[in-house]
This record gives structure tokens, C-alpha cells and sequence, in this order.
């Protein structure tokens, strides 16, 4: 896994979830550009995943099931977490896309973690 995707993931799902703390504080609902925030990140997160599987390939070894597990979680919850955004029209869909982009943030750090220790 590459560092620097990882900060970038890193950086965006913060930013992310700043802004959409900014929100709740404003008591606002989630924008359409926050969406195509979680876009990005989730963009970040699908590169990151094919760069994963070839370096897993070319003989990285790494627990398989603990790793693919947190990064189809990590990958998930952006998405769900947008959906629910767009049906959900008050200001608990900032909560949810601030609590999805610090979970997304913390199973990154999770994932670099197993990765580096190679278990």
C-alpha cells in the first residue's frame, strides 16, 4: 500500500468530516458538493485498493481476509453513508456523513497498521 495514498485518504476523509462538522454546527443538511466530496475520497479509496491487490500479488504477504474486510468496510461506508445523506434532508445527515468519514479515517490508519505489520 502506497504512504501517500494513504495520507491523501487520510487529509480528504478529515476535511470531509470537518466540513460536515461545520454543518451540524449550523444545523444544515448535507450539500451536493459534500457528496462529490465523499466522491473524492472514495475515488482515493478505490486506487488505494488496486494498488493493494497488485502489491498483495507481487508477493506482499498480509492477513487477506483482516485486510480486505476493513478496506470493503472502508469502502462501503462513503456510499451508505451518502444515501442516507440524500434521503435523510435535516441536519442528522451531516452527523452521518461526519461519523462516516471519521470511521473511514480511522479504518486507514487501521489498514496501514495491519499492512505494515503484515499480519
Amino acid at each position: 500500500m502506497v504512504l501517500p495514498l494513504l495520507v491523501l485518504a487520510l487529509v480528504l476523509c478529515g476535511l470531509l468530516a470537518g466540513w460536515a462538522a461545520w454543518f451540524v454546527v449550523r444545523d444544515r443538511a448535507v450539500i451536493l458538493k459534500q457528496l462529490f466530496g465523499a466522491a473524492a475520497v472514495e475515488a482515493v479509496l478505490l486506487v488505494q485498493a488496486v494498488v493493494a491487490a497488485i502489491q498483495q500479488a507481487g508477493g506482499h504477504a498480509v492477513d487477506g481476509p483482516l485486510f480486505w474486510g476493513y478496506l470493503l468496510t472502508a469502502a462501503m461506508l462513503l456510499p451508505l453513508a451518502a444515501l442516507w445523506a440524500f434521503a435523510e434532508r435535516t441536519k442528522w445527515s451531516s452527523v452521518v456523513l461526519c461519523v462516516a468519514a471519521l470511521t473511514v479515517a480511522f479504518l486507514e490508519w487501521r489498514l496501514w497498521v495491519i499492512w505494515e505489520a503484515g499480519l
